[in-house]
C-alpha cells in the first residue's frame, strides 16, 4: 500500500503544544509519535483504506504522545442533503459529519472498545441529530466488537482476495450480484474504488454508467400500485390506461428503486472487505438518510399511521419519552423560542384551537407525553390517561411567546413555572413533537396575492417521499393548489402529515368527489374548507383588501414587534400544495381529488386574523400567479 502509516504522520512543534485533549477539531491534524510507541499495522491498513476509497480529507488521526490511545476522526459528508432538509435537522451541509473514535494505538482490535463522539466542526454543543447518530452507532460498534479482532479483520481480508481470479478478474459470478449493490449519494466518493485504484482516470467505464446505457427494459409497480413501464434511454413507452407516453431513462429507474429500498438496506451491515473504518463510514452513510425514519432513542422504526415526517422524532413507547427526556434534546425549545418566535406563537395557536374543539378526543393527535418535572420516572401528561382539562390548564399558563422574546427566557421560563409547573414542559413538547419545518417567511419572499404578513414556508415531507415526489414530477409534471383546513386539523396535520381522511373518522366535510386529498386552484373554494366566510367573517371588496394590506404593511414597520405575532383566537388557514399532474388528480370542475398521499407535497402556510380575508379570485392556474409562486421557491419555470 502506498499510503503513509499513522507513524509517518507528523504535527508541527505549535500544534503539539498547548491544547492536546480531544476537544480540539482539525483537518487532515497529523500527531508526532514517540518512538517507543507501537502503532499497530492493520490500523495503518485500515487508515489507508479510507484514504483510498474516500479521500486523504476523510480521515484524521491524532495520537496522544503519554498514553497508548489514538484519536480516529472520520469525515461523513453530507452534502447529499438538501438544503431544506438540512435547514429542518439544524445541520450544516456544507461541512462534515465527523466521528471521533478513540482506539488503542497498539492493540487496535484486539484492545478496548472504542468511544463514540458525533459533531460538527461549527456545531459541537446541542448538536441533537449527532445525539441519535452517537446512540445508533454506539450500538452498532458495540455489536460488532464482539466478534471483532485483528486476526479475525485479516481473515475477513483476504476472503476478499479469493473472489479475484490469478489474472485480477473479478469471477462472473460476484459481477452478476454487484450491479445491485447501493449507490454511494456522496458526490466525492468513487462508486466503486477501492484500495490502489485512488486516482484511476483510465480503463473501463464505472459499473454504474455501464448500467445506466444498458438496453433494459421492465414493469414495476410502485407502493400505491401504479404500474410504471420504463425502456432504456428514455424511449417513448405507452402507459397501459394513459393516453399519453412518458419517456425515463434507466437511471432514473434506479433512483426510484433505491428510494423505496433505502429503509430496507439502511440497516444491513456491510462487509469488513476493506476494514473496519470502512464499514463503519458505509454504515452511516446508510443510516443518515433516514434518521427520520427511525426513533431517536430506541432506533426502531415508527409505526405512525401515516408514515414518517421530515424531522426526527421519539416514538411513543415510555421508555424512550423518558430517555428522551434525560438527554437533554428538550433544551433546543430555549433556541427555537428565541430564534423562531412567530411560529412557536403559530403551534401554540394550532394546540389551543384543537384542545378547545368538541372533536378533540378525534384530532388532537398525538396527545403529549410530557415527564412530570418533579418525578423523572412519571408522566404528567399521559396518552394512556387523557385529561384534557389538565392541559387546557397548562396551556392557558403559557404566556405570550412575544414577552418571552421581549426579556430573558430563565427569567420568563421561572414565571411560568409560578403559574403551572406543567406549562414550560407543555412549551417544550409543543414545540419538539412538531415534525414539519415550519419558517416565518420574510417580507421579500411573501406571496403578496396572498394578502397576510402571517407567512410561512411549510415542508412536511420526509427525504424518500420527497425523493419519489420528484420522480412522478420528472414523468407527469406538477402544478400547485390550495388546500383548506380548519385550525383545528393542523396541529395534527404538522404531526402526522397531510393525509387522505375521506371515509374515516377525520372526514369533516364529506367527500362528495371520492377519496383523496381536496385541493382546489381556486382560493375562494379552499377558504371555505377552512372556515373562513363564517361566523364573524365576511368577504371584502378588492379594494378593500388593498386597503388593509397596506395599513397592516404600515403598521409592521412602525411597530414590528407586536404585528409579527398573532392577535386573536379566530384564526383561519389555508396550505398552498405542490401536486402531480397525474392521470390520477381527478379534477371535477375547480374542485381536484388526489388519491395518491405521495403525490401532493405542502410548501406554503398562511393565516388570517380578526375575521380577515384572502383575494377569493386567485387562480393558481393564472400564468403571473405561477411566475410569482415559483420566484418565491427559487424554482426556474420551464
Amino acid at each position: 500500500m502506498n499510503s503513509m502509516s499513522v507513524r509517518e504522520q507528523c504535527w508541527s512543534e505549535e500544534d503539539s503544544e498547548g491544547d492536546s485533549d480531544c476537544e480540539d477539531f482539525f483537518y487532515g491534524a497529523q500527531g508526532h509519535y514517540v518512538a517507543d510507541l507501537y502503532c499497530h499495522p492493520q490500523l495503518d491498513t485500515d487508515v489507508g483504506a479510507v484514504k483510498d476509497i474516500y479521500s486523504d480529507c476523510a480521515v484524521s488521526v491524532r495520537e496522544y504522545e503519554t498514553i497508548d490511545d489514538v484519536d480516529i476522526d472520520l469525515h461523513i459528508n453530507i452534502g447529499f442533503l438538501d438544503e431544506e432538509v438540512a435547514s429542518a435537522w439544524k445541520v450544516n451541509r456544507t461541512e462534515p459529519v465527523v466521528l471521533r473514535l478513540r482506539f488503542s494505538l497498539s492493540q487496535y482490535l484486539d484492545g478496548p472498545e472504542p468511544s463514540v463522539d458525533v459533531f460538527q466542526p461549527s456545531c459541537k454543543d446541542g448538536f441533537n441529530l449527532g445525539l441519535q447518530l452517537k446512540r445508533i452507532l454506539s450500538t452498532f460498534i458495540s455489536n460488532q466488537w464482539k466478534h471483532l479482532s485483528n486476526e479475525f479483520l485479516r481473515t475477513q481480508q483476504k476472503k476478499r482476495h479469493s473472489w479475484f481470479k490469478a489474472g485480477g478478474t473479478i469471477k462472473k459470478f460476484r459481477a452478476g450480484l454487484s450491479i445491485f449493490t447501493p449507490i454511494a449519494k456522496c458526490p466525492n466518493v468513487p462508486l466503486i474504488q477501492g484500495p490502489g485504484e485512488k486516482g484511476r482516470t483510465t480503463g473501463p467505464e464505472p459499473r454504474v454508467n455501464r448500467l445506466m446505457n444498458r438496453s433494459v427494459s421492465c414493469t414495476m409497480k410502485v407502493p400505491k400500485g401504479e404500474l410504471l413501464t420504463y425502456a432504456p434511454n428514455g424511449q417513448s413507452v405507452a402507459v397501459p390506461g394513459s393516453r399519453s407516453t412518458v419517456q425515463i431513462t434507466t437511471k432514473q429507474l434506479i433512483e426510484l428503486f433505491f428510494s423505496s429500498q433505502a429503509l430496507l438496506h439502511c440497516k444491513s451491515i456491510p462487509t469488513l472487505e476493506y476494514g473496519f473504518l470502512v464499514q463503519i463510514m458505509k454504515y452511516s452513510e446508510q443510516r443518515i438518510p433516514t434518521l427520520n425514519e427511525y426513533c431517536v432513542v430506541c432506533d426502531e422504526q415508527h409505526v405512525f399511521q401515516n408514515g414518517s415526517m421530515l424531522k426526527p422524532a421519539v416514538c411513543t413507547r415510555e421508555l424512550c419519552v423518558f430517555s428522551f427526556y434525560t438527554l437533554g434534546v428538550m433544551s433546543g425549545a430555549v433556541e427555537d423560542v428565541a430564534t423562531g418566535a412567530e411560529v412557536v406563537d403559530l403551534l401554540v395557536a394550532m394546540c389551543r384551537a384543537a384542545l378547545e374543539s368538541s372533536r378533540k378526543s378525534i384530532i388532537f393527535d398525538p396527545y403529549p407525553s410530557v415527564v412530570d418535572p418533579f418525578d423523572s420516572k412519571a408522566l404528567a401528561f399521559n396518552p394512556k390517561k387523557r385529561s384534557y382539562e389538565r392541559l387546557q390548564k397548562a396551556l392557558d399558563s403559557i404566556m405570550s411567546i412575544r414577552e418571552i422574546t421581549q426579556g430573558s427566557y430563565v427569567e420568563i421560563k421561572k414565571q411560568m413555572d409560578k403559574l403551572d409547573p406543567l406549562a414550560h414542559p407543555l412549551l417544550q413538547w409543543i414545540i419538539c413533537s412538531n415534525r414539519s419545518h415550519i419558517v416565518k417567511l420574510p417580507l421579500s419572499r411573501q406571496l403578496k396575492f396572498m394578502h397576510t404578513t402571517h407567512q410561512f414556508l411549510l415542508l412536511s415531507s420526509p427525504p424518500a417521499k420527497e425523493a419519489r415526489f420528484r420522480t412522478a414530477r420528472k414523468l407527469y409534471g406538477s402544478t400547485f393548489a390550495f388546500h383548506g383546513s380548519h385550525i383545528e386539523n393542523w396541529h395534527s396535520i404538522l404531526r402526522n402529515g397531510l393525509v387522505n381522511a375521506s371515509y374515516t373518522k377525520l372526514q369533516l366535510h364529506g367527500a362528495a368527489y371520492g377519496k383523496g386529498i381536496y385541493l382546489s386552484p381556486i382560493s375562494s373554494i379552499s377558504f371555505g374548507y377552512s372556515g373562513m366566510g363564517k361566523g364573524q367573517h365576511h368577504m371584502p371588496t378588492k379594494e378593500e383588501l388593498v386597503q388593509h394590506y397596506n395599513r397592516v404593511n404600515t403598521i409592521s414597520q412602525s411597530r414590528p414587534v407586536q404585528s409579527r405575532f398573532l392577535q386573536s383566537r379566530n384564526l383561519n388557514c389555508v396550505a398552498l400544495c405542490e401536486v402531480i399532474t397525474s392521470k390520477d388528480l381527478q379534477k371535477h370542475g375547480n374542485i381536484w381529488v388526489c388519491p395518491v398521499p405521495d403525490h401532493v407535497c405542502t410548501r406554503f402556510f398562511f393565516v388570517y386574523e380578526d375575521g380577515q380575508v384572502g383575494d377569493a379570485n386567485i387562480n393558481t392556474q393564472e400564468p403571473h400567479i405561477q411566475r410569482e409562486i415559483l420566484r418565491v421557491i427559487g424554482m426556474q419555470a420551464s
